[in-house]
């Protein structure tokens, strides 16, 4: 069987138990995000909305310049809070949080129609405006999550309600789009929907789902132009549209075609993760090939050190190569988040730490840092610089990335293990028990590990019975001087290593221990030459965390702080008011600005002296005292 023929499928959320650092912040989801979220749709007016036992609320959020409303996704936010809760009912019991999300699931099912078509908007705002304009207004963006929502639910509580009504939405829209008679041979405005299919697919058994999603990939950016065929029969001018290219959306020509990662970047994340479901499922090469080509356009071209993505607010998306300024990155929550959904999905064709590295980065750093330590407030945009006037917010009005990072964040453990017939792949290091089936075995990988702030793993196995089959563990690109042991007895990396991941293929009996180190080290980044904003600048990571300097620990003018390029020794400190992360320490040198004097500009630079540098990982900043961060700082290069 060749590589490509492989079909890696994640596993579902509550085979996954995870402690240590992401048990803490599932604990804050539980504990206080999952229920935030649902207070905050209910005082945003989302519930008046949805309930058809209450008079419609009516246009809450006036109609923009677009032709929307920010309220025509609300349906969205409520699915994504659904599935948080969902997820956070598998690790912490809360019979009044089900209870509610229960409520809020009967009156999706009373709002149904008979036909199975599901929208709030569309059935109590603008009825008449159903399927007019796939473009903009989110219809099947809404399906998707509350698809996602579904089988979410099912999966954590065994209630199939909201998972039945999802399925006649899916069995109505496969009636409504295609290219026989009457159908709509259309796709949405903003991909989400093709992904969740692809769960529905899964959790079904249904390849009905799989096909339809499969549709909608196929057709996008095909000529004649949906959208602009669609605003013709709408009677609106198919040149009057937000931003006047479809790159926005990821449809100005067939997916299989695009080279570059362009436009609205959730939208570009959201659609390649479909599309890397469908290669898998149907071991499509095209689509893998394209994807192929477009992760590494983003990769080596369009993506900031901590795995943000989009540096424009202008279009929420991409703008031009090796265009990433720091202070004005816009770098969305969202689109940290869904990266991380993309990569894990490039892994169903088989490990390869070329996706696991940068799903790590995106994870720990560019969709982390917008959620605050005790879950309660939030990050939108994810700048790599401030000073001091950038800060978590309690809500929005297109809240679209506080239930996006809280439901990764309760589900993260689905994203550290793949399994195919006869391999397992651990892709993320992290305390976990997981519960997998392989080929109808049972298998339980215990790891015990303090990762990220230490580099050894311990890995246990439980097998009912001896089993043959592969372990693929990944061996982070930054991790020089990783060593493996198997029951004590050392493995020659070198001959077992396969993209990355040390494969170790044997007979494994219960009880076998698997031993990891991932030497942990502060080491520098630098960055293309061809990014001016990073010129002269270093950036300082340890592990998979960026970290960055914060006011509170090194006195405001960070950039004034000078960075050895040859890094001296550094300490490191548990920091008990960041819930234990490890801050690092090392000597470096800053420019005197308290004697430079009044002058703007002067023939002669600032004096130096030496000082202390401390720096905290990125995901962290804004969570204590508000003041400037830096992570791109000065850098002085030897003997300069």
């Amino acid at each position: 069987m060749s590589k490509k023929d492989r079909q890696f499928r994640p596993v579902a959320v509550p085979d996954v138990r995870v402690g240590g650092f992401w048990g803490k912040w599932q604990d804050a989801v539980c504990n206080a995000t999952a229920e935030i979220l649902l207070d905050r749709c209910v005082e945003a007016g989302m519930l008046r909305a949805v309930d058809v036992n209450h008079p419609n609320p009516g246009i809450v959020i006036p109609i923009q310049s677009w032709g929307g409303t920010t309220q025509m996704f609300w349906d969205s936010d409520l699915a994504k809070s659904i599935e948080t809760i969902a997820y956070s009912l598998y690790r912490k019991p809360n019979p009044r949080l089900e209870a509610r999300a229960d409520e809020i699931i009967d009156m999706y099912e009373r709002l149904q129609d008979k036909d199975g078509y599901l929208n709030t908007w569309f059935q109590r705002v603008q009825p008449d405006r159903r399927w007019t304009n796939l473009r903009d207004h989110h219809e099947l963006y809404c399906a998707g999550h509350l698809i996602e929502a579904a089988v979410a639910y099912f999966q954590a509580t065994g209630k199939s309600k909201l998972l039945d009504v999802m399925c006649r939405f899916a069995d109505y829209m496969i009636d409504i789009f295609g290219h026989g008679e009457g159908q709509i041979p259309g796709y949405c405005g903003h991909q989400e929907i093709e992904l969740a299919l692809v769960k529905l697919a899964r959790v079904t058994g249904e390849t009905k789902y799989l096909d339809l999603s499969k549709f909608f990939i196929d057709e996008r950016g095909q000529e004649p132009h949906f959208f602009t065929e669609e605003a013709i029969r709408d009677g609106r001018s198919p040149k009057d549209y937000v931003h006047k290219t479809h790159e926005y959306s990821q449809s100005h020509e067939p997916v299989r075609q695009q080279k570059k990662v362009v436009g609205h970047a959730v939208r570009a994340m959201y659609m390649y993760s479909g599309m890397a479901d469908l290669a898998t499922e149907y071991k499509d090469d095209t689509l893998t090939d394209a994807l192929e080509t477009l992760w590494d356009d983003l990769t080596t071209k369009q993506m900031y050190v901590t795995g943000g993505i989009g540096p424009s607010a202008r279009n929420e998306g991409f703008t031009d190569y090796y265009d990433l300024p720091n202070d004005t990155a816009y770098a969305e929550t969202c689109a940290s988040v869904a990266l991380v959904f993309w990569a894990s999905r490039m892994l169903g064709r088989g490990p390869n730490r070329r996706f696991a590295d940068i799903m790590e980065q995106a994870l720990y750093n560019g969709a982390l840092s917008g959620l605050s330590l005790d879950g309660k407030t939030f990050f939108y945009d994810n700048p790599l610089e401030s000073t001091g006037k950038h800060h978590r917010w309690r809500w929005h009005n297109c809240p679209c990335c506080p239930p996006n990072i809280a439901r990764l964040v309760a589900s993260v453990g689905a994203y550290m293990y793949g399994v195919a017939t006869d391999e397992i792949a651990v892709h993320l290091y992290g305390e976990s028990t997981a519960r997998l089936e392989l080929d109808g075995s049972n298998v339980t990988l215990r790891q015990v590990t303090n990762y990220p702030w230490e580099g050894a793993v311990s890995i246990r196995l439980e097998l009912e019975e001896p089993r043959q089959f592969a372990l693929s563990l990944r061996i982070p690109e930054w991790a020089d001087g990783a060593s493996i042991s198997v029951n004590g007895s050392g493995i020659d990396l070198e001959h077992v290593t396969l993209d990355g991941y040390a494969r170790i293929e044997r007979e494994w009996s219960d009880g076998d221990a698997v031993s990891i180190d991932l030497p942990l080290k502060l080491r520098p980044q630098f960055a293309n030459p061809k990014v001016r904003q990073d010129a002269g600048r270093i950036a300082l990571l340890r592990g998979p965390l960026v970290y960055c300097a914060e006011e509170i620990d090194n006195g405001g003018d960070l950039n004034a702080i000078v960075v050895p390029e040859d890094l001296p020794e550094t300490t490191s400190t548990t920091l008990e008011d960041l819930e234990g992360a490890v801050a690092v320490e090392l000597p470096v040198e800053r420019e005197d600005t308290a004697d430079w004097g009044a002058a703007l500009y002067r023939p002669t630079p600032a004096a130096r002296r030496p000082a202390r540098l401390r720096l905290v990982p990125y995901h962290l900043w804004d969570n204590r005292a508000p003041g400037e961060m830096l992570v791109w700082l000065q850098a002085e290069k030897c003997g300069g």
